[in-house]
């Protein structure tokens, strides 16, 4: 298979300044936030590629920069072998952007309240001038829902049935690559399950390529065909899902998958994470995992560990192997 989606040297650094005046009287210097740093990593096409980690490590602002609202402070993102940032043939640039489009968080919040759905999920088509007769209507049974939904407004419906509405409005312009930002986390379980096998029988029967944002390492087991897990804006470790839930070897991966629930182990008690994420304006030397690493020697604290290839996966630590 080919890359559909090349990551390369992905970096985005935020200007949190307060106003010049504050920082003059206040003796201030200016304070930028890295969101991320140096990320590399690949989607192939038809396949499914998994961005996890805690809240504030960075996956949103990687999906937003691959769709293109966000422009990269440094390196690029290449998808169908056009970096949007630079590209400045406009038809080149339309072709790639019509072939992707993004689920978002909230599926209320991403719906407009004024519209009834028949108009919400036409809007990517009719924005282009395309013919939108009945289309509305074939896409909300395609996602499991009646023809008839097609002329209500968002708020007579539940959370798992909007967010099954994002993702008709996501098909209509047949996209290649869809970007998935955390679309089940506002769900119950139960809705969660049902939103993530109609997403995988979609990309089995469309030929679909997802990038999946989500903090639940347990959501993507089943889903996923690579998994990177992100920390502080860094990519820390990168493999297959069997790879990863039977011998992960950054510390942090480690520490998930112990947090994670498990089936077979009800009652079991696991210690809680210790520490908290550090602060992103000022983050730590070396590994930025080691304030929280129970195996941290000298050499984490003074190096950054690099992205290294061992074998079918990458890890990001002194002592993976």
């Amino acid at each position: 298979m080919n890359d559909y989606v090349k990551v390369r040297s992905l970096t985005q650094v935020f200007d949190v300044s307060k106003p010049w005046l504050n920082r003059v009287l206040e003796r201030r210097k200016k304070a930028y936030l890295t969101a991320v740093s140096d990320v590399d990593f690949e989607i192939e096409e038809r396949n499914t590629y998994a961005l996890v980690g805690e809240s504030g490590s960075g996956k949103s602002t990687i999906g937003r920069m691959l769709v293109g609202l966000l422009h990269p402070t440094s390196g690029y993102v290449e998808v169908e072998g056009v970096d949007l940032a630079v590209e400045t043939d406009p038809d080149k640039v339309w072709s790639v952007r019509s072939n992707i489009q993004m689920i978002f968080q909230d599926p209320y919040a991403s719906l407009n309240p004024r519209w009834r759905v028949r108009d919400i999920i036409a809007e990517p088509v009719a924005s282009k001038g395309g013919q939108t007769e009945g289309l509305a209507e074939r896409l909300l049974e395609q996602v499991g829902l009646h023809a008839s939904d097609a002329g209500k407004y968002p708020h007579e419906f539940s959370g798992g049935q909007r967010q099954r509405i994002c993702i008709a409005r996501a098909l209509a312009s047949e996209p290649r690559l869809i970007v998935c930002d955390e679309p089940t986390s506002a769900l119950d379980v139960s809705v969660q399950a049902q939103v993530l096998n109609l997403m995988s029988d979609l990309k089995e029967e469309l030929g679909l390529t997802y990038l999946l944002i989500t903090h639940d390492l347990t959501v993507v087991r089943h889903m996923a065909d690579r998994i990177g897990v992100l920390y502080l804006g860094r990519l820390v470790e990168e493999a297959s899902p069997e790879e990863l839930f039977e011998s992960p070897k950054h510390p942090y991966t480690q520490m998930l998958l112990a947090a994670a629930p498990r089936m077979d182990a009800f009652g079991r008690e696991v210690p809680p994470p210790t520490g908290e994420i550090p602060d992103p304006i000022d983050p730590p030397t070396g590994c930025a995992f080691h304030p929280r690493c129970p195996i941290a020697k000298d050499i984490c604290r003074q190096d950054r560990p690099e992205l290294r290839q061992m074998g079918t996966r990458r890890a990001a630590c002194h002592f993976a192997s």
